[in-house]
């Protein structure tokens, strides 16, 4: 079972009374959570914690992962603007600090800003041959996907959607996404997101590119633009669920190829529907083995239509025991997984 469930390492105890917690691989400081600084003493002490706790632990499991969700970019940025005096100058230092010995094979980068970052190229090129994926990737299979995330769908424009088009002939390029839908921040009007949700979809279909979709809160709307836009046959990944249970079941019964990702807010104590989404994906198990719909010719099992990552959502141990529990009892401990490791 994944390390994130198993593992006590992976949650760091509360300092403040806004603890900030550790994200996963490649996660930085949930920057919102925490004071930028504590007066103890009436003295101010910095709560940027040492660089060692930003690294996780080797996962239990020796399956190969695949970390289906990254963002090297910005996570890299972020990190360099904390770490001022970081021991990581380049992208390529980071990524191998936090993925050495763990396991992973491949990652699938994510870049859904608008306008389109022109630094995704430089991150593709640099992957294409195997001598530098050797010297510069530690050997890791670099992919991306690209599309616009929800959140900035009012910047959509053709501009955006030529540059999208563009990438998705890179010979590292593996999906249309993150898109979708989220009613929850309404950064972006709705009926704006319905809008790109569909012209993105329509493309990537297509394209005949796998999707990776985001979305929060807007069950409904999404289940039916993916069924009037998508075919059933076509591979998804839902990133980052954390709908209802409802919405799980009806997606997995009307695509076949459909991946339901579970994140790190399983263990909230106010989130009882991922936790029911995992016992009935553990309930209908089928002894046979499903693949990453990312990856060209796959080679990572993953059962039960399932990946169990974490997409940015700290884990909480005042639920952390009972999370583990629960999931120990369904026989989760089975699963393979690929992991998620920076979401939104």
């Amino acid at each position: 079972m994944n390390a994130l469930i198993t593992n006590p390492e992976y949650v760091v105890p509360t300092i403040t009374p806004h603890a900030f917690m550790l994200r996963h691989p490649l996660k930085l400081i949930n920057a919102r959570r925490f004071h930028a600084s504590v007066r103890i003493m009436g003295k101010k002490k910095s709560n940027t914690p040492s660089e060692n706790w930003l690294l996780v632990p080797t996962p239990p499991s020796s399956s190969p992962i695949v970390d289906t969700h990254t963002h090297l970019a910005s996570t890299f940025e972020s990190y360099r603007q904390r770490y001022k005096q970081g021991k990581h100058e380049t992208v390529f230092d980071f990524l191998r600090s936090f993925y050495s010995g763990r396991n992973v094979e491949s990652i699938v980068d994510v870049w859904c800003e608008a306008p389109v970052r022109k630094l995704w190229r430089e991150f593709a090129d640099s992957a294409v041959d195997a001598e530098d994926r050797k010297n510069k990737w530690d050997g890791i299979n670099y992919w991306f996907v690209m599309g616009v995330h929800p959140h900035e769908a009012k910047h959509y424009n053709d501009e955006v959607e030529a540059e999208i088009l563009e990438a998705m002939s890179h010979p590292r390029c593996v999906g249309w996404g993150e898109m979708g839908l989220d009613y929850h921040y309404d950064l972006s009007p709705r009926e704006t997101q319905r809008e790109v949700f569909r012209r993105q979809l329509k493309h990537a279909v297509r394209l005949k590119k796998p999707l990776t979709i985001h979305s929060r809160e807007a069950d409904e709307d999404t289940e039916r633009i993916l069924k009037e836009e998508v075919p059933r046959e076509h591979p998804v990944h839902i990133h980052c669920f954390t709908d209802t249970p409802e919405f799980a079941a009806n997606l997995l019964a009307h695509f076949p190829n459909l991946y339901i990702g579970i994140t790190g807010v399983i263990t909230y104590t106010t989130n009882l529907s991922t936790s029911q989404v995992i016992r009935n994906l553990v309930s209908a198990a089928s002894p046979s083995s499903t693949a990453n719909p990312l990856i060209p010719n796959p080679t990572y099992p993953l059962r039960n239509r399932c990946t169990i990552h974490d997409s940015g959502q700290p884990v909480r141990r005042t639920s952390f025991n009972s999370r583990r529990r629960d999931l120990e009892r369904e026989e989760a401990a089975d699963m393979s997984y690929c992991n998620d490791s920076l979401g939104s």
